[in-house]
């Protein structure tokens, strides 16, 4: 187990009314409270400095002993699959032979790995439509050849990379589930304090119970599913069986659920920051409302917590070929909306299309996308100097008769044409800059030509373009080839100079 350092945390449980509980704890501090009425109790201890093992004793009628207790920072670990894999997952051999290199990585990483100073526990998932869940059942797990298979790929790496720079245990807190969009993560009570949210919430909730009423009646038949298993079977029983109708107690993407039956659970347990990998399944689900869905999460989770604006670090979505034509462009829309949730406080964000594959939506490069979300957090929150947080991060643009000109934060020492290979470092080279696009006057957009005009600026130009409006870059599911970045050798994010 992690407890967060040198601070106040809580410690709570459940016992009879009235009940008498004392905590005692290894490094010194100890306290005693009575049960509420309803049985609940909790109690706010002074954590040590880093370090460990320690033991806390919780007493009354039965005595609980937490032995192997770790005093560091506890980073919460969230979002869909590309959080949810854990290890294991990345060792079969890749779909492009190009990558194999990253599994044979993958696989000496778990054969040798041993760090008893990252620690992981894994909320298990489950739905809860109505209810809101206060416990959970896991174990904690260390970093060793038996145990991490099981633990988040992408906080296992954000969380070696810390350690290479900072002598604190980390604690990984996950509460992820693969496919899931950043409705169900939402608290009730956010959804129906919102005015903009509280009309979808609410037809939401409307169509779950009607639904429900039909689906638990006596005499409910699921037409829809017999005469897709007919159809299925008169064409030879090819391709997938049908399932039945999901019962809307059963859908993990229903506004609240993930929030009422795992974030509920684990509140407010005291943690150093959150990284949130997701966006995925938003990509052909209002994706553009995204950033106002995210913003809300960060300030509604923050609020519960109580722990003022912790640090929130977050991720473009790493690139991967689209099935449509929607989906493409929903991926580039999404990417541009987490880039404008950089608008929220004490938010940074990692930039990943560079390291995708274009055959999997999980990719196997971990390792750069664990180091990208820690760089934020070294710089932030461990006064550790990097040469750069971000790839470079759209500031302004101002259109120069047939040109724009773009301007960066984040460019280091500079901007640069550059190229990344798996795990080596980007390297700079000589080629025309990719994947910039041009709006007309007319509102098309067409190809464009650019070029790196100072350290931090670039101008962009289209054949036949007089009056251009706008620029996007990397506006694609895969813009493989996008090739600007900074010295520091992290690629510009996507964007658009259409907020």
């Amino acid at each position: 187990m992690v407890i967060q350092r040198e601070t106040i945390i809580p410690i709570w449980g459940w016992a009879d009314t009235n009940e008498i509980i004392t905590i005692e704890t290894s490094w010194g501090v100890s306290a005693q409270v009575i049960t509420n009425t309803d049985g609940t109790w909790r109690a706010d201890l002074q954590t040590p400095e880093a370090g460990g093992p320690h033991k806390i004793t919780v007493f009354s009628k039965n005595r609980i002993e937490i032995n192997d207790v770790l005093s560091g920072d506890v980073w919460l670990c969230t979002g869909q699959s590309n959080m949810d894999f854990d290890m294991s997952k990345f060792l079969k051999d890749s779909r492009e032979p190009q990558y194999q290199p990253l599994v044979e990585y993958m696989r000496n990483e778990v054969a040798t790995a041993n760090d008893n100073w990252i620690r992981h526990i894994e909320v298990p998932q489950s739905i809860s439509l109505f209810e809101k869940q206060t416990n959970f059942e896991a174990d904690w797990r260390s970093v060793n050849p038996d145990q991490i298979k099981k633990i988040t790929a992408t906080g296992y790496y954000f969380a070696k990379e810390i350690r290479k720079h900072v002598d604190v245990p980390i604690g990984l807190l996950e509460c992820s589930w693969g496919g899931t969009r950043v409705q169900p993560w939402i608290s009730e009570s956010t959804y129906l304090e919102d005015k903009n949210m509280k009309d979808y919430f609410e037809a939401s909730r409307k169509q779950s119970q009607k639904e429900i009423a039909i689906m638990e009646a006596d005499d409910y038949v699921d037409t829809e599913y017999e005469s897709k298993m007919k159809a299925w079977e008169d064409n030879g029983k090819k391709g997938r069986a049908p399932k039945p109708t999901k019962n809307p107690k059963d859908d993990m993407q229903l506004p609240a659920t993930l929030h009422n039956s795992m974030i509920s659970s684990i509140l407010p347990f005291k943690i150093k920051g959150a990284i949130w990998y997701q966006g995925e399944s938003n990509a052909v689900y209002m994706a553009d409302e995204y950033e106002y869905y995210l913003t809300t999460l960060i300030n509604s989770w923050r609020a519960e917590w109580n722990q003022g604006d912790f640090p929130f670090y977050f991720t473009q979505l790493a690139a991967c070929q689209r099935g449509s034509e929607e989906a493409n462009l929903g991926w580039a829309l999404v990417n541009n909306q987490l880039r404008q949730t950089l608008k929220v406080p004490n938010t940074g964000m990692a930039v990943l299309y560079d390291i995708g594959e274009a055959k999997d939506v999980h990719p196997h490069n971990k390792m750069d996308a664990g180091k990208r979300f820690a760089l934020w957090a070294l710089q932030n929150d461990y006064n550790v100097k990097v040469d750069a947080v971000s790839g470079p991060l759209y500031k302004s643009k101002s259109v120069n008769g047939k040109k724009i000109e773009i301007e960066f934060n984040e460019v280091g020492t500079g901007l640069i044409v550059g190229h990344k290979n798996l795990l080596d470092a980007t390297v700079p080279v000589k080629e025309p800059l990719k994947w910039f696009e041009i709006k007309d006057e007319d509102g098309e957009w067409k190809p464009a030509k650019a070029k790196i005009k100072s350290h931090n600026t670039i101008e962009v130009w289209g054949k036949g373009v007089k009056h251009p409006t706008a620029v996007r870059y990397a506006w694609s599911g895969n813009p493989e080839g996008a090739n600007l970045y900074n010295a520091a050798g992290l690629p510009t994010a996507v964007f658009s100079t259409e907020e």
